[in-house]
This record gives C-alpha cells, sequence and structure tokens, in this order.
C-alpha cells in the first residue's frame, strides 16, 4: 500500500557515501540480512544509514577496509532497518515496532520510575517517547530520534538509554528542593512543602495560575477538532488507546503518537498565547474593552509552569467538559453499531 512506503528525504546523495565507497557488494548483502525490502526501504536509504553509523563510529577518520568491513556486519541491522524505516515515516515499520516494543517500553519505564508494572505514570512516561521516535517533517527533510540509533546496540538496549536520560531530565527540570546548610556546615535538604515554613509565597502566584489555566482553555479550543476528539475520549471518556483507534479507524500506535503530539502542541500554544498577552478573560472584564495586557516573556512563563507543577495539576477532563464543542461536532464515542 501507498501508506506503507516511506517518504524520502531531501538529501543529497552525492559524495555521502565516502566511507562505502567500493563496498557495494557488502552493502548488498547487508541489505539483504536486514530485511529492509519488507519496509520498502531502498538500498540507497539503508546504504545512508550504514554511512551514518559507520561515520558515527570513526569519527570521520577513514579506517582501515577490513576494520570498516567488520563493524558493518557486527551491526544489528534488522533492528537498524526498523528505526530507519520508522524515521522516514513508514506506518507498516511503525505498527511492528509499536507491537514489538510497546510492552518492554512499559517494563522499562517502571523499573526507571521504580515503580510498579501497570503504573500509570511509567505506561504515561514511555508512551510520551513515540512522538519524538516517529518524528516530524521539516523544510530540511524529516526529523526523528531513530536518526540517532546506529545499530551499534540492540534496539531495545537503545531505547531504554533514551528513556533513562529522559527521566533524569524530567527529574532534573522537575526538582523543586532548595538547599541550606546546617550548623556542621553540611547540606541539608528542605522540600517543597516545607518551602512555605522560611520563603514567602511569590504573590504574583495565582494570577499566574489563572492565566495559564485560561490560556490552556484557549489552546483546547482552538484544536482540531478530531484532536480535541481524541482527547475527550482518552481523558474524559476513559477509552483506552484500542478503543479509539477502532472508533476512528487507526492503529493504536497512530492514536498514542497523536496523542503525544497534540500535547506538545498544546504546550507550543498555551506558550504562545501566554507571550501575546491575549488570554481570555471570563466575566464583566471580557466586555469591558480593556486594552490587552502585555505578554509574559520566558522566565514568567517558567514559572507558570513550576507553579502548576507544584500545587495544580492540569485537569484535562475539567477543561475539555468546559469547553462547548465546536458547530457541527459529533458526539464520542460514537454508538454500537
Amino acid at each position: 500500500m501507498a501508506k506503507d512506503t516511506p517518504k524520502q528525504n531531501p538529501e543529497p546523495i552525492s559524495g555521502l557515501f565516502r566511507l562505502l565507497d567500493g563496498l557495494a557488494s557488502l552493502v548488498e548483502k547487508l541489505y539483504a540480512e536486514s530485511q529492509a525490502a519488507r519496509w520498502g526501504l531502498t538500498l540507497e536509504r539503508l546504504a545512508l544509514a550504514l554511512e551514518r553509523s559507520a561515520t558515527k563510529r570513526f569519527a570521520d577518520a577513514a579506517p582501515p577496509r577490513q576494520k570498516l568491513e567488520d563493524y558493518l556486519a557486527g551491526l544489528h541491522l534488522e533492528d537498524l532497518a526498523l528505526a530507519t524505516a520508522c524515521a522516514a515515516g513508514c506506518e507498516a515499520a511503525w505498527e511492528h515496532f509499536f507491537a514489538t516494543y510497546r510492552q518492554y517500553l512499559y517494563s522499562a519505564a517502571a523499573a526507571i520510575t521504580r515503580r510498579p508494572l501497570g503504573d500509570a505514570y511509567a505506561c504515561e512516561f514511555a508512551d510520551s517517547l513515540y512522538a519524538t521516535l516517529y518524528g516530524r517533517e521539516t523544510a530540511l527533510g524529516r526529523v526523528s530520534l531513530f536518526h540517532h540509533f546506529h545499530g551499534r546496540s540492540k534496539l531495545s538496549t537503545w531505547l531504554r538509554a533514551v528513556l533513562a536520560q529522559r527521566y533524569i531530565d524530567v527529574l532534573r527540570q522537575e526538582k523543586r528542593l532548595e538547599s541550606l546548610e546546617d550548623n556542621d556546615g553540611f547540606e541539608k535538604v528542605l522540600a517543597p512543602k516545607h518551602k512555605t515554613d522560611w520563603e514567602p509565597s511569590d504573590p504574583r502566584r495565582a494570577r499566574y495560575l489563572q492565566l495559564l489555566a485560561a490560556a490552556l482553555k484557549q489552546a483546547i479550543a482552538s484544536l482540531d477538532p478530531l484532536d480535541r476528539t481524541r482527547l475527550i475520549s482518552y481523558y474524559l471518556n476513559d477509552l483506552t488507546l484500542a478503543e479509539i483507534g477502532k472508533a476512528m479507524n487507526e492503529h493504536e500506535a497512530t492514536v498514542s503518537r497523536k496523542l503525544e503530539r497534540v500535547r506538545l502542541e498544546l504546550k507550543d500554544r498555551v506558550i504562545a498565547i501566554l507571550k501575546s498577552g491575549c488570554v481570555a478573560k471570563d466575566g464583566p472584564q471580557a466586555q469591558s474593552g480593556a486594552p490587552r495586557q502585555p505578554g509574559l516573556d520566558d522566565a514568567q512563563i517558567q514559572l507558570c509552569f513550576e507553579y502548576a507543577t507544584e500545587a495544580w495539576s492540569f485537569d484535562f477532563s475539567q477543561l475539555l467538559e468546559a469547553i462547548p464543542p465546536q458547530p457541527g461536532a459529533s458526539k464520542w464515542p460514537p454508538p454500537d453499531g
């Protein structure tokens, strides 16, 4: 089917395969071993992935021919072909990846976050990886996290490392601990809930949270109807990915990826609204014709998100329920029949 054919990046080919010059027969052999053809990958596409891998390994220095051949032959070729196909946007490859690695990612996320298997946070943390892996189209070609997989390790090993690094980043970003020194000069740590005992609260905090809630409501209201439907189905109606996929005629991997895309899009829209100063106001002030308030800067927006993380949860269900459906939008989920 046409949708299973990966899109070709508009990358120049001339001069690209410097390390693979003279290795045509080996590349053809590796192509066959990788089973790349089942994803619709061309020989040239896999050769590009091999070239990137070798370039990464040897840092642009031309290695002895035998050393290069041994390196290429030792790659996890099927994993490399699958990752390359997913990065190229091949739906068949993506669905295979989802079916093969979903439970593994859940288990890895649970272990990394030190939560029980099946824990909602661990599962959502694992699911959040899909959108970055799938990538997006840019003026310079498709950008995907899979481009950083070079086949030197098993794909499962690489995925676990990616999850671990992302969790470290989450901990660094969300850490809300203040360090003090005790009388002996040792560092003492206070949790956020103790912060009010010694530090006055920010008088702007309530306003920032109000602005953030209003911006999020506006952002949700401006979404494409199908994206709103996915959010309502998942957060308001508690449907599973499989149930949403069945109703929308999509694979659950596609539903998961699109949900993550919508979440990222929402964050971008919220930031844009806060920067513009166009946050809608409820009540009499909305009709007063008052001049638009100045937008928030990056530091203020960061404070909005920090305060929300500390003491205010984003309840998508309440926000979605409060926004009336757009004209012509159908009820969801559709009736059985």
